[in-house]
């Protein structure tokens, strides 16, 4: 959830640098949070780390800092938050210090035995100015700092940590720096995102890529349960006891700083929106070898293992999971074999039903999903093979999935996903290929035939993008004052009447309710009134007619209750064209396709709603991008 940036500089020469890697990689890692933001800096000869923090966006922080200026530094660390302890106030933000100021850290998680230790601490004298868990971390810090000092008579601020660390319950990514040791910047990590960047004289560290990518591509992958140390010069990894780990993997991050940036549009919404053709496209790039066989990523399971396989689950939350329920449809029809889609949170909590046969597909846009991520460690304690689908490399849930399959997307900063929700359907179509390829449940011409149904899929996204942008428009202004929204949808159309739903809710803060359309007489119907807007996916006539036939009884059944009806179709659908009040239009293609093109006026529309009440598209109340406690 929070965003989480440290740097490690030249111990020779105090500037302005450790502050400008922080402000600048918390304006990038601001979507993780933005309750509050704050920095500390640490330079040679200072009795006390210089900590500044606002309530608020970090705007009120830059503003702050620019009025009374913070002294230049050697290393810094800077926290934007999501707040989990504590109201977003000045005194909850992070970074909070020991109590002689001399040590200060940040952290993104819950520490769950944290009450425990407030009491501990404040027996021996301890008092506390705020509510959050992060201040107790802070103190218990700086008083095991000074036991270290007592027993070797020098500062070790990278033991301390590892001592901290393994004192801790719950999750957690803290970072920490220490006066007496101006050079370097301690990290550690449970059930928490974090990596370092490698640079020339200087190091990073962040929650995510995007915290350093503006000055190094390189990067180390820290695992669970491991400590990190750097300066200027060095990186040191170890475990919480002290074993160094002596080759941490690296990889290069395969995106630059301006994919980060809204690059002229008015929000990274909208750009995003407009990158879905492109998403799409990308996670299609190189899927088939010289044979004409489809391959995955990186994949740690034996073929034999994939044609055992008699069951999949796909595990996911939110968005993610809309993705889960479209692929299900696709991957029963191609390869013959039951599909669950389950949401990550309600998983391991069931006492599913897992064996060896059984294939997990974990999906998150982030890898670092909590809950997903412990679905998916329960998943491989009951011996079950992982499949993650993910759109960042090096994170928790690839390193810890058995094959990985990323969507290549690029970036997403605006909260609310939408580029990720195609990309995931394509990875997954692809997955549901691969596996008919293996188990031999299709022939090879029909896969090929399909695999050119998807390539073409960029080209019909664009077109809805070039086509019905105003149209969508003009429907968001004349529903804008509109209390609630019901969407239906039959068969593919069921989730992505979900997701247009969950948008709508997200960013535009309007009471929206999605359903399978056949549920619409067992309940729902009671719902509409004169006037009550109802958005319908509706199936092509073409193939599956009896789809057609039904969501047009229902689109005739609430109009006759004076439903306002919204309709996303294919063009020149004369029941539509009858019925609707407005439609959306989509080009002709596949059903299992659909929802590649009938999403994108849905996420069109959710913005447009959200603009003309004045809404931050981007960074909406109460969310944050990456969901990373349970």
């Amino acid at each position: 959830m929070c965003g989480i940036v440290g740097y490690a500089g030249n111990v020779r020469t105090a500037c302005g640098k450790p502050l400008e890697v922080c402000l600048q990689g918390l304006q990038r890692l601001e979507y993780r949070g933005y309750d509050s933001a704050g920095v500390a800096l640490t330079a040679p000869g200072m009795e006390r780390v210089a900590v500044r923090k606002k309530a608020g966006r970090l705007a009120n922080l830059v503003q702050d800092i620019e009025r009374d200026p913070m002294p230049e530094a050697t290393v810094g660390i800077g926290h934007t938050r999501w707040a989990t302890n504590g109201v977003p106030n000045d005194t909850n933000a992070h970074p909070h210090t020991s109590r002689d100021g001399k040590v200060a850290i940040i952290h993104n998680g819950i520490i769950e035995n944290a009450s425990q230790l407030r009491l501990d601490l404040q027996t021996e004298g301890y008092h506390f100015v705020s509510e959050t868990d992060t201040e107790v971390a802070a103190k218990l810090l700086g008083k095991i700092s000074d036991k270290i000092i007592e027993e070797t008579g020098k500062p070790d601020l990278f033991k301390a940590v590892r001592r901290l660390a393994r004192m801790l319950e719950g999750a957690f990514t803290i970072l920490a720096t220490d006066v007496r040791q101006p050079d370097i910047v301690v990290g550690a990590r449970h059930d928490s995102p974090l990596v370092v960047g490698l640079g020339e004289g200087e190091n990073f560290l962040g929650s995510d890529v995007a915290a350093f990518v503006a000055y190094t591509k390189r990067a180390m992958e820290i695992d669970q349960d491991q400590a990190v140390m750097v300066s200027a010069d060095k990186v040191v990894v170890s475990d919480f006891m002290g074993n160094i780990v002596p080759d941490p993997k690296t990889y290069t991050v395969d995106w630059d700083a301006s994919a980060a940036e809204k690059g002229g549009w008015d929000s990274f919404m909208d750009k995003e929106i407009h990158e879905d053709p492109a998403a799409v496209q990308r996670t299609l790039l190189g899927r088939l070898d010289e044979n004409g066989n489809i391959n995955l990523d990186e994949v740690r399971i034996d073929e034999h293992d994939f044609k055992a396989i008699d069951k999949i689950i796909v595990i996911a939350c939110g968005t993610a999971a809309y993705a889960g329920m479209v692929a299900k449809y696709a991957i029963e029809h191609w390869v013959r074999i039951p599909v669950e889609v389950e949401l990550a949170h309600e998983f391991r909590y069931r006492d599913p039903i897992l064996t060896p046969r059984t294939l997990v597909v974990a999906i998150s846009q982030s890898g670092e999903t909590m809950d997903t991520l412990m679905a998916l460690r329960h998943a491989r304690e009951q011996g079950s093979k992982v499949l993650a689908i993910c759109n960042t490399q090096g994170a928790s849930i690839p390193r810890e999935s058995d094959a990985v399959l990323y969507t290549h997307a690029g970036p997403e900063v605006a909260v609310a996903s939408t580029k990720a929700f195609v990309a995931q359907i394509t990875a997954a179509y692809v997955l549901g290929l691969y596996l008919a390829q293996v188990k031999g449940a299709m022939y090879r011409d029909e896969i090929a035939q399909t695999l050119e149904s998807l390539k073409d899929m960029p080209r019909k996204i664009q077109w809805v993008l070039d086509t019905q942008t105003k149209i969508v428009q003009e429907a968001a202004e004349q529903m804008v004052d509109a209390k609630s929204f019901l969407f239906l949808g039959r068969h593919v159309g069921y989730p992505v009447a979900m997701e247009g739903a969950l948008k709508l809710k997200e960013i535009a803060y309007t009471f929206t309710e999605g359903f399978a359309a056949g549920e619409l007489k067992h309940g729902p119907i009671a719902l509409v009134d004169e006037g009550e807007p109802v958005v319908f996916i509706v199936p092509p006539a073409r193939g599956r007619n009896v789809l057609h036939s039904k969501v047009i009884s229902g689109i005739e059944e609430v109009k006759a209750r004076g439903a306002y009806i919204i309709a996303v179709a294919e063009e020149h659908d004369p029941d539509v064209e009858r019925y609707a009040d407005v439609v959306f239009w989509r080009p002709a293609c596949p059903t299992l396709m659909s929802p590649l093109v009938d999403v994108v006026p849905l996420q069109l529309f959710a913005m447009d709603m959200a603009k003309l009440k004045n809404y931050d598209v981007d960074k909406p109340r109460n969310l944050a991008k990456s969901v990373t406690v349970e």
